[in-house]
């Protein structure tokens, strides 16, 4: 199996177990993965009606960009990128996108 159908395994694996954490409060919102396997992108948001608005909110955004896994959002406290590393996916191939290149290099994972 080759390094990107692995890298979408974990992924995918990730944010089901997100998309199956219960909300802490009564709620109407549904989380939905998106994840367009031959495009490599992938989305956990949150959708729906509450106290009468709309909520389209993306928890997390990631992409796998020329083999390597690209962080383009993160929504919550958790460290997803940790999280990776712990699934087995090296610092060397997580890319933190939505952090500007020179704090990249810093974080102790891939600048691009």
């Amino acid at each position: 199996m080759d390094k990107v159908t692995v890298y979408q395994r974990i992924i995918l694996e990730l944010l089901e177990e997100y998309a199956a954490i219960p909300s802490s409060y009564p709620t109407t919102l549904k989380d939905e993965i998106i994840a367009d396997t031959q495009r490599n992108h992938y989305q956990l948001l949150t959708l729906g009606w509450e106290n009468g608005r709309f909520v389209h909110e993306v928890i997390f955004h990631i992409d796998i960009i020329d083999g390597k896994v690209w962080i383009q959002q993160n929504n919550t406290e958790g460290d997803i990128a940790q999280e990776l590393v712990d699934r087995n996916i090296p610092k060397t191939d997580i890319v933190i996108g939505f952090q500007k290149p020179a704090i990249r290099s810093l974080l102790g994972y891939a600048v691009s």
